[in-house]
């Protein structure tokens, strides 16, 4: 059986007390960006130091196998898909955003800004519109671990807005390290997480909330606290709640910002998602595995 953490008893009906945490993968050196392909019946998620992404499908003649999507990646970190199904992805490595059409060819969706490199895109999610909103720290360019190491060319560590036509704009300048983002589910809030490693007093281990003011942002505050570790990428179910990978496991907290509860997981955990035919499974990369349980929430509608 999975382990709770009960801090609100609404916790208690967003979980199944007799759900099991599943381990469906090990061997990955830094699992994260999972996401959900529906009509495939798969999940994709990123193996960053390994430069490869990796798929692990429920049905087939191989039930619960996990096969190499990509390799090399471009040391590829976050994923998600846009309103057309087709999968987008950060590359650290390359320092890029990218779409993957359905032929299996990348096309480049922005890898500058104003004739300077971007520095590493870490996440993004696709807003309803068609625009694309990612955050831009410098984790893949720290070293030759996550990417290859290089001098920053942006002055800051923006969250970025790429709109339908391609054009590049930036939305927020004052990150320490942007990095997982998500709209609320009638996208009026978005989420963006302040994720540094510091050795300063009280660095960043924050997610933020932006009212969205059409195309831009207004009104910055602190949402919520992550207090073991770092906040990293996370997802929202159908009800607002917010589902936040933290070092000792999924943090969920509600829209006005409580702390629900969690679900204690063996390794620090980087991202999750919603998924499965009914969208309450929740898939969760950490560290070296990818894990699952059941949830009695919704995962907001994605492609």
């Amino acid at each position: 059986m999975a382990h709770y953490q009960i801090d609100d008893d609404r916790f208690r009906y967003l979980v199944v007390g007799s759900s099991r945490l599943d381990e469906l993968y090990s061997g990955c050196r830094w699992a994260e960006g999972p996401v959900w392909f529906n009509d495939l019946s798969c999940l994709i998620w990123s193996d960053i130091p390994n430069q490869r992404m990796l798929r692990w499908s429920p049905d087939g003649l191989q039930a619960g196998s996990t096969s190499v999507f990509r390799a090399p990646s471009g040391f590829t970190n976050g994923n998600t898909r846009d309103r057309q199904g087709r999968l987008v992805s950060c590359e650290h490595g390359n320092r890029r955003v990218t779409r993957t059409e359905m032929d299996g060819s990348i096309t480049v969706l922005a890898d500058s800004y104003q004739g300077k490199r971007l520095n590493s895109p870490n996440d993004a999610v696709v807003k309803s519109d068609g625009s694309i909103w990612f955050t831009d720290p410098t984790y893949g360019i720290m070293s030759d671990y996550e990417g290859y190491r290089a001098a920053p060319e942006q002055a800051h560590r923006n969250v970025y807005r790429i709109d339908p036509d391609g054009s590049l704009s930036v939305v927020a300048d004052d990150f320490t390290q942007p990095n997982g983002i998500a709209f609320s589910p009638d996208e009026t809030v978005l989420y963006v997480a302040d994720s540094a490693f510091s050795h300063a007093p009280d660095p960043p281990r924050h997610i933020r909330a932006f009212d969205v003011d059409g195309k831009g942002l207004k009104n910055s505050r602190v949402f919520a606290h992550i207090d073991q570790g770092l906040p990293d990428g996370f997802r929202i179910d159908v009800a607002g709640n917010l589902w936040s990978s933290a070092a000792d496991g999924v943090h969920c907290f509600a829209p006005d910002g409580t702390r629900l509860g969690k679900i204690l997981v063996p390794q620090a955990v980087a991202n999750l998602c919603f998924g499965g035919p009914k969208r309450n499974r929740l898939f969760i990369a950490a560290t070296s595995s990818l894990y699952a349980i059941y949830v009695a929430a919704t995962g907001a509608q994605t492609p």
